[in-house]
Formats: structure tokens, sequence, C-alpha cells
């Protein structure tokens, strides 16, 4: 069964419905959210925790849920469920607390006898004031693993997977560079990293792409949506490259990514009062979490 709809629909309703906003003043709002996260992640076959830290004099979360937590190497995914002040922030980023729920509840039904763990993680603090600091929640988990000594094949960052335009012309590039190498309709979604890891980036683009093909040709793709896949691996880790949590996991030496719709060069409600689920496209954020369910679900197959 491919990701649902409805789940999506009604997880990033949750998070955009909470008042006061999600952001990282509001505690009694954050602490909702670790509550909806944890009941969604409860699922036969994880084992849930939290980790716990201060900023600013004030405790936050991040919510733990491992799959197959005997093997010895890991796979990261996660998403940040903070906003940047007062907006419901749909896509920024309730859509991709969204796909990492339901990321989890396609493992829980389809049971992948992986040959490494996967480790979902919901952080806070992703957005400012801490953005770019060692408290970020992506930071603390990072900086965990590290101290563990943990074996991590890789990382995979859910940042803003909702909002697509089909008209044409409706994705602006900064630079003429990009702006010849990619599509100029937003309706894709892109691999974004690093050129360090790029073998990482380009296998995870490729199972992405690989299922994503397969929902387009097959005979029930009305039921199984497809998204057209991009991949760009950066110079290095300034710029566009490292604009969430994935950037954190580069810092320990890990390969790590992030699965963005280019965020604020598309999105103009990006950080606004207009980042409202109505703007969100639901229909290609399942064919998102599907293609990422795949490379998720089959990086440690042979290519």
């Amino acid at each position: 069964m491919p990701a649902q709809k409805d789940r999506l629909y009604a997880d990033v309703q949750f998070l955009t419905d909470i008042r006061p906003f999600r952001n990282h003043l509001n505690l009694d709002s954050l602490s909702r959210v670790v509550s909806y996260i944890r009941g969604a992640l409860d699922l036969p076959g994880f084992v849930l925790s939290e980790q716990k830290w201060m900023a600013g004099g004030q405790e936050y979360t991040n919510v733990v849920a491992t799959w197959r937590g005997d093997c010895r190497r890991r796979l990261v995914v996660g998403a940040h469920y903070d906003v940047c002040g007062d907006q419901p922030g749909a896509d920024d980023n309730a859509s991709a607390v969204a796909g990492l729920l339901e990321t989890a509840r396609l493992i829980a039904e389809r049971k992948p006898k992986t040959d490494y763990a996967i480790e979902l993680v919901a952080y806070c603090l992703e957005e400012p004031p801490y953005f770019a600091t060692n408290l970020m929640g992506s930071y603390i988990h990072a900086q965990s693993l590290h101290a563990q000594k943990a074996d991590v094949i890789g990382m995979i960052c859910y940042e803003m997977i909702g909002y697509f335009s089909d008209l044409p012309h409706s994705q602006p590039y900064p630079s003429p560079e990009l702006e010849a190498l990619y599509p100029h309709t937003a309706n894709f979604i892109i691999v974004v990293g690093i050129q360090e890891h790029k073998a990482f980036n380009e296998r995870v683009w490729q199972l992405m792409k690989a299922a994503s093909a397969s929902a387009s040709a097959s005979a029930s793709a009305s039921a199984s949506a497809s998204v057209d896949v991009q991949v760009v691996s950066f110079p290095g880790a300034g710029g566009l490259a490292g604009l969430s949590d994935h950037r954190n996991y580069w810092t320990f030496g890990y390969p790590a990514l992030m699965i963005n719709n280019t965020s604020f060069l598309r999105n103009n409600n990006y950080h606004q009062i207009s980042d409202t689920i109505d703007t969100l496209d639901f229909e290609k954020m399942t064919a998102v979490v599907d293609a990422a369910y795949h490379a998720i679900s089959h990086l440690g197959q042979k290519k």
C-alpha cells in the first residue's frame, strides 16, 4: 500500500492548527507536538525514546523511533517540528514531519528486512535563533551518535516537501548555472547534498527516481503518484547546501542530505503567516514519501 494522503493531511492539520504557534517560545505547544509525534510513532517494531537538552534556560525534546535497533549500522531519517516565529508552518516544516510519520507507518506495515537500523528523529530548535548553533536538536542527536561511535551509513533530512506548482516558469534559481541544469516548472523534488558525500547523494537519488518511475509506469499509477526527482551536490556546506538539520551530521563526518522542494526559491510563503495547509499538494507529497521510503528501505542492497 502506498503512502496515504489522508494520513499526511491529518498530521499537517494537527500541526498547523496548534495555537500559540509551535516556536521555541511556546513550550506548551511544543509539548503537545511531542505527545502527538510519540503517539504516531508508537508502532509495532519500533522502540521509542527521547533526547532532552537545555537552551536559553528551557528544556527541549527530540523524539526518536528506532526500527531494527539490534543492527550495528544505522540510517538516520529526520525532520524538525518547530516553526520560525508566529506562523503555521505548513510546508516549513509540518509537511516534512508528516512525511516522517508516514514513513514510520509504511515501515511498520511493510516490515522491511534491512541489515541496518532505521532511526527516525523529530527534532526541535532547527529554526532561529538556534539555527547554525550546537543547540539545534539535530546537532544534539548527531553529537550523541559520535559519542557512541555509532556506525552511521547516512542521514536523510525531510525539509519542506509539500509545495509544488505546475505553472510554467514557476521555479526560479539564484544563478544561471543552476537555471541551465534544472527544470523551470516547480513540480519536482530535489536531493540536496555536498560533493564530499556525492556517492550517498546519488544512491538515494537513484533509488527515489527508480521508485517514482515505477509508480508512473504502473497500471495503478492513479493510486501511486509519481514525482520528478532531481539531485544536486554543492561544492561545500555553505549557502543553499546546508539550510537544515543534515548540516550537523557533516560536522561529525557522516554522509547526509536533504530532500527538499527548493524552499524559498519556489515558495513565497516561506516563514510567512500564509504558509498554510491549503497551499500544499498532497498528491505530490505522497509521491515524495513513497520514493523516499523506497530509498530508505533499500540502501543496503547492491546497485
